[in-house]
């Protein structure tokens, strides 16, 4: 037995039979002989991490541009914590720990420069041409935009780490699955996934948000997440240097993780799910948080929405964002001679607005602040 089949053995020995086994997936949409030592989603994970889009995740927002400081999170750090946690979720329920890391670590790929605020500003301008969402974006990205192989377009992932990039839900993101299996629910990886993200961002933001200055810890009190957390952590009261604050985002990362791990297996058992295809056929999802912590948890995302994304600070680079970003997109738009080479190569096969979409999601903040300098400031090299 080689040394894939083997773990293709362990699967089917270790895991749960409701989890999604590499060698029972769907395939991919290009012909690919199997490695030998590698399972098919180990392979899809080692795909996306090679990628330009993932190495550009470094440079790209998550709440603050990296001009503001080295410190904080970026998007490339938010993936690699929503992989960790994804893979704890994944391995306490006996699910593809690898399926899940693969899907989580493409979850951010079609993310813009500048966040949510670039995101927004590039649907604006793509209404016409029918809107632009980060998630369609990605599926983009790894069926077609990265161009890595002779064979075939894009990096011809396995049909269930697509069907996870493209189902991909949280408070802020809205999946639209039309070639997925629309009116079946994803693998249980996929809906941990979700979760996952949800702890990371909202952890993280907190956190950042901390350190920053833009919110303190008095501020919170009332929040009931956070005076549990607090209490729980031993620090009420105390001052709340920094080893207060990893404290307590390590307690509240914890609570989030273990309440998903907790509810998801009480689904489970409440609901009879046996197989694959009883997770599939469920009218809702089955990953998720008890109702006690899952109100408590919308009441600190609410907080943070309200005093932390809302910021004069955040808010400040988010007019800054859409500036910039509309002012490149025009740009390019009424002359396509100045995009790169190879990106006017595509005006053969898609609109300029496409491909002028297409290129501007794919910058850095840091990329697009010098483009926009070197197009609209006279003293700058072009």
């Amino acid at each position: 037995m080689g040394i894939r089949e083997q773990l293709e053995s362990a699967e089917r020995a270790n895991l749960a039979a409701y989890a999604m086994l590499s060698s029972q997936t769907r395939g991919r949409a290009y012909p690919d002989p199997e490695h030998p030592y590698r399972s098919a989603f180990q392979r899809d994970r080692d795909r996306v991490i090679h990628t330009t889009a993932f190495r550009r995740l470094e440079y790209k927002t998550q709440v603050f541009v990296n001009t503001e400081g080295d410190y904080y999170r970026t998007r490339l750090t938010h993936t690699i914590e929503v992989a960790q946690i994804a893979r704890t979720l994944a391995r306490a329920l006996r699910c593809n720990e690898d399926l899940a890391e693969a899907i989580a670590l493409a979850h951010d790929l079609g993310h813009t420069p500048f966040g949510h605020a670039g995101e927004s500003t590039l649907n604006e301008l793509m209404h016409e041409q029918g809107g632009f969402n980060h998630n369609t974006q990605t599926v983009r990205i790894v069926q077609e935009l990265e161009d890595r192989f002779g064979d075939y377009p894009g990096l011809n992932l396995t049909w269930e780490v697509r069907e996870g990039i493209i189902k991909h839900e949280t408070a802020y993101d809205k999946s639209d699955a039309a070639n997925y299996d629309p009116d079946l629910q994803p693998t249980l990886e996929a809906q941990l996934v979700n979760f996952a993200d949800e702890i990371a961002y909202t952890t993280a933001d907190l956190d950042d948000g901390l350190r920053s200055g833009m919110l303190a810890p008095a501020d919170l009190a009332g929040v009931v997440l956070w005076d549990e957390t607090l209490a729980d952590a031993g620090v009420a009261g105390a001052p709340f240097a920094d080893k207060a604050r990893h404290k307590v985002i390590r307690r509240l990362v914890n609570l989030l993780v273990s309440d998903v791990v907790s509810e998801t297996a009480n689904q489970i058992a409440t609901r009879g799910i046996v197989t694959l295809d009883d997770v599939r056929a469920q009218n809702g999802k089955i990953a998720g948080h008890s109702e006690a912590v899952s109100g408590r948890n919308k009441e600190l995302k609410a907080y943070l929405y309200k005093n932390f994304y809302r910021h004069p600070r955040v808010m400040r680079m988010s007019f800054k964002a859409h500036r910039i970003l509309v002012a490149l997109f025009n740009a390019y738009r009424e002359e396509t001679r100045m995009l790169p080479i190879t990106t006017q190569r595509k005006l053969q096969r898609a609109s300029a607005e496409r491909v002028v979409c297409d290129y501007i999601a794919g910058m850095t903040d840091r990329f697009a602040m010098q483009e926009y300098a070197r197009l609209f400031n006279p003293e700058e090299r072009v």
